[in-house]
């Protein structure tokens, strides 16, 4: 019962979280307008706070409890703060250079360029998914040992928050990471089957919804691994 009533905790913590935005038009306009302004910093508080969410999740399921020692909520909220923000500036920049390599490549004059400001369509979808091919087949592996870098750090020293102020020992957990489960899980399968139909769905809605969205997929494949871990 205990851990229901904390199941219900976060639901509530979670509708007070985003329901005003969608009651209160005033506040969703201010939104709006702070993060056409700001974007790169809203991008890392989406990610501090969908991502962490995302990993509390996974931890429920996996291990019935909200609470582990050494978790770290608040370091890994700062780690995804920082990685959220360079998640949307490789969002930028692919998203402007992808579609223009889809233009030379098949000699398609500018259209998919131009298409990604239009509703949907054929061009679209070739400019969104180029645009997830390159982003997930580059910047994504890099990106994915990064995290696993940072979180091991984290739980290395039992999620304290003095661990943001220390040396991150990058060779050492290199050395120490299992790769063939991170090639054959990690990228051969979640990239491919996960991540690159899922941010092409990402880059073929409105660009001011294309982070809040890139985020909530970290909670939806953090809820999926947790599953597939019980299994």
């Amino acid at each position: 019962m205990k851990r229901i009533g904390q199941d219900f905790v976060l639901l509530a913590v979670f509708a007070a979280l985003f329901l005003p935005f969608v009651l209160c038009g005033p506040l969703y306009h201010a939104y709006e307008r702070f993060n056409a302004a700001h974007a790169i910093v809203m991008g890392g508080l989406k990610f501090a706070v969908l991502s962490t969410l995302g990993e509390i999740i996974a931890l429920r399921i996996r291990t019935g409890a909200y609470g582990l020692k050494g978790f770290g909520v608040i370091p890994r909220m700062v780690v995804w703060f920082l990685l959220g923000a360079w998640i949307v500036v490789s969002m930028r920049v692919f998203g402007a250079g992808a579609p223009l390599l889809a233009d030379y490549v098949f000699g398609t004059g500018g259209a998919v360029a131009a298409s990604m400001q239009e509703g949907i369509s054929a061009y679209k979808l070739l400019g969104a998914f180029s645009i997830s091919l390159l982003m997930n087949t580059s910047f994504a592996p890099v990106f994915m040992t990064l995290h696993k870098v940072t979180d091991t750090h984290i739980m290395a020293h039992e999620g304290r928050f003095s661990c943001l102020f220390k040396p991150l020992p990058v060779g050492k957990i290199l050395s120490g990471i299992n790769w063939r489960v991170q090639w054959s899980f990690v990228f051969k399968k979640t990239i491919p089957f996960f991540w690159i139909p899922a941010h092409t769905l990402t880059f073929l809605l409105p660009a001011s919804f294309q982070v809040l969205f890139a985020a909530f997929l970290g909670v939806v494949l953090g809820v999926i691994l947790a599953f597939a871990a019980n299994k």
